[in-house]
């Protein structure tokens, strides 16, 4: 019987006993009844707590029993920093949970066990499966797929216990993050760089296989460009030749050499040598068309533009190698920075002559 019990039980018959003693005082009761009293006082309440202990069963045990039971077996374990592997060689994610788990009924011959250490295997194999086949930049969205795989109570290899995790945290030691960081950067930086190297390569082999292929490509393109002005593009067919004709280190067809003759501004050649036939175009160079057409556009010396037209014309003529010409062409419009003595002064040159006024007397 518990204390409370056991208070109740004495609280009742002193109460039973102090109305059985009223009512014996005023009816005034032979004195033979009162010790018949008191035997009932301790009876009664006694049997009526016996009968109702028998039918609620057994009484829980004391507190005193409960301090000498043993304690309640944990079913929870944390675990924290474990590096797991990840698709890439030498970049682990770090990984930490807390691992619950239950004990599933076994042979009464099973061997101890440590639960924890079955339950922290189980999910860290799990939880591997998936991380050596994720890329190591993908560490938060590799966390949010562990926390779906591992919330579910899943048995263990020897079958002894079933176990899940919660509280999921997966991320990079910083120096593989700094690396990776570093290592988005130049691939960005690569990718931007190929599309512009390809951008210049189409346009070289655009200009040099279509527009500069020949004379009569460069004529249409030329046209298009001016919106069908048909009279411009005549007029600049000369330059469109000599342009034409230094881009593919070739000599202008003779049918175009009469519309070089027929420039605007060039001067007429001398009476003297009309008879004497000057050298034909055969013999002028690539260098020699290309400073012709920047001439008739306007492109004086010392104009970076002269510059900036001869180094893409280069870079066309070596893809067909025309190595020389190339060459040519740079030591001309782009020729290096040399030291010219005297601030580029020529010396002055010194003849000898006679003196007029010192001669022989005359005759």
């Amino acid at each position: 019987m518990t204390t409370a019990r056991k208070t109740t039980t004495v609280f009742l018959t002193i109460l039973c006993g102090l109305l059985l003693t009223i009512a014996g005082l005023t009816q005034r009761w032979p004195t033979w009844t009162w010790p018949t009293l008191a035997v009932l006082l301790l009876v009664v309440p006694a049997a009526a707590f016996r009968i109702a202990s028998l039918r609620r069963g057994s009484m829980p045990v004391s507190f005193e029993e409960q301090l000498t039971a043993s304690p309640v077996e944990r079913t929870d374990h944390h675990v924290s920093q474990v590096a797991l592997p990840s698709l890439w060689a030498d970049y682990h994610f770090v990984f930490s949970a807390t691992v619950r788990w239950y004990l599933l009924e076994s042979p009464e011959n099973t061997p101890v066990l440590n639960p924890a250490g079955l339950a922290v295997e189980a999910v860290l194999n799990r939880a591997r499966t998936i991380t050596e086949k994720r890329e190591p930049g993908q560490a938060s969205l590799v966390q949010h797929e562990l926390n779906g795989a591992l919330s579910r109570m899943c048995p263990d290899s020897t079958g002894h216990l079933q176990a899940m995790a919660e509280n999921i945290n997966l991320t990079l030691l910083e120096q593989d993050q700094e690396r990776l960081n570093r290592l988005a950067k130049v691939r960005k930086d690569e990718a931007v760089w190929e599309h512009q190297r390809k951008y210049e390569q189409n346009k070289r082999q655009y200009l040099g296989n279509d527009v500069l292929k020949d004379t009569g490509s460069a004529v249409v393109w030329w046209l298009a460009k001016n919106d069908e002005h048909v009279e411009k593009t005549v007029a600049d067919l000369a330059l469109l030749a000599q342009l034409t004709s230094a881009a593919n280190d070739t000599d202008i067809p003779e049918r175009l050499q009469n519309i070089l003759s027929q420039q605007p501004g060039e001067p007429a050649a001398p009476e003297f040598l009309e008879e004497d036939p000057a050298p034909t175009s055969q013999e002028r160079t690539a260098v020699d068309h290309l400073s012709g057409f920047f001439d008739a556009m306007g492109f004086t010396e010392g104009d970076v533009r002269r510059v900036m037209l001869a180094k893409q014309i280069s870079d066309i003529v070596k893809q067909q190698n025309r190595h020389e010409t190339a060459e040519d062409l740079l030591r001309r419009f782009d020729p290096p920075a040399t030291f010219t003595p005297n601030n580029g002064e020529e010396p002055n040159s010194h003849t000898d002559a006679p003196d007029e006024t010192s001669g022989a007397p005359l005759a």
